[in-house]
């Protein structure tokens, strides 16, 4: 009997002292969190992005994107605010990505800017003539692109001090008062003749890093077929002028239709434009590809992509830029 009254005891004692130790241990107040190796990334759902063009690793000037600070800015602000991210040690330089770098000349000032009608004019200081001699058409390329990326924006004229900047100084390359994306950009001459030619502008994939970015190269060919031919035979060929440059179009990818009827640009191919025959899905990259060509060579606002008479997918091509 006192065998078993000195168990108790000794388990009752045991036991408050295991109490005590677990209040000591663990505050009451104290907050716990469980550590995991995965991490979480906070996604802001009314973040806006924007496109802008860059220099990048191979002094392409190339369509990158930059998170908007406010999707509620005018034309105006948003213009503002994308000049910024183009002049060397902007304000707005810090929202680069990796692998791009700005053109503008540091110091250069943004005058003024108006916007009225689809056109939008912008007063430069006269620092923008700065830039060194081979980045000075690359320097209007990414200026014109960038800006008549913003929605609304149609045309645009480039000032300095107030004065029509109709010629580049050093290199003595004329410019329209109103430049436009048909004005080109990386421009690539294949010229036999210099009568009898057209210009197409054809977007391909880069890397950097392991990210994939797009880029805009104007040809100018003796090649009087359809754009869009021009832009398939492009994309598919084995061959791509520049090896910084790539293509995800399979060679075997035939065009075998194409209409445009409402704004929508029917193209009808054969099953080589699927990634996998099995999936039949088709590579994002190839998508974005041809659609951006599309965009800057055509005035539609779809493209369906269709084999065998049925869409597969359809681009809305406001939502790229």
């Amino acid at each position: 009997m006192l065998k078993k009254r000195s168990i108790r005891k000794i388990l009752a004692s045991t036991s408050v002292l295991v109490a005590m130790l677990l209040v000591y241990l663990i505050p009451k107040n104290q907050e716990y969190t469980l550590n995991t190796n995965n991490e979480v990334e906070y996604v802001d759902t009314n973040m806006t992005f924007q496109s802008v063009y860059l220099l990048d690793q191979n002094d392409f000037v190339a369509r990158s994107k930059i998170v908007s600070s406010n999707n509620e800015y005018t034309v105006i602000e948003k213009s503002k605010e994308l000049l910024e991210v183009l002049i060397c040690d902007g304000q707005n330089e810090s929202s680069i990505p990796s692998g791009f770098k700005p053109i503008i000349p540091s110091d250069t000032k943004i005058i003024g800017i108006s916007f009225e009608d689809g056109l939008l004019k912008v007063n430069f200081s006269k620092e923008l003539l700065d830039v060194k001699e081979e980045y000075e058409e690359k320097m209007i390329e990414a200026i014109t692109y960038t800006l008549t990326s913003i929605k609304d924006v149609d045309k645009i004229i480039i000032y300095v001090e107030g004065d029509v900047l109709t010629k580049l100084p050093k290199t003595k390359i004329n410019l329209p008062s109103t430049l436009d994306k048909d004005y080109g950009i990386n421009k690539d001459y294949e010229l036999t003749k210099t009568d009898n030619y057209q210009k197409v502008t054809v977007y391909y994939v880069s890397k950097y890093n392991e990210e994939y970015y797009y880029v805009p190269v104007t040809k100018y060919l003796n090649d009087d077929r359809d754009k869009i031919k021009i832009i398939i035979d492009e994309l598919s060929s084995s061959y791509v002028h520049n090896s910084n440059l790539m293509s995800f179009l399979n060679n075997n990818t035939k065009l075998l239709a194409s209409n445009i009827d409402n704004g929508v640009f029917d193209l009808t191919f054969n099953e080589y434009i699927f990634n996998d025959l099995n999936s039949k899905e088709i590579l994002e990259e190839v998508i974005y590809t041809i659609s951006l060509s599309i965009k800057d060579n055509y005035d539609v606002e779809e493209v369906n992509f269709q084999v065998d008479d049925q869409e597969i997918y359809k681009s809305v091509l406001k939502t790229l830029e």
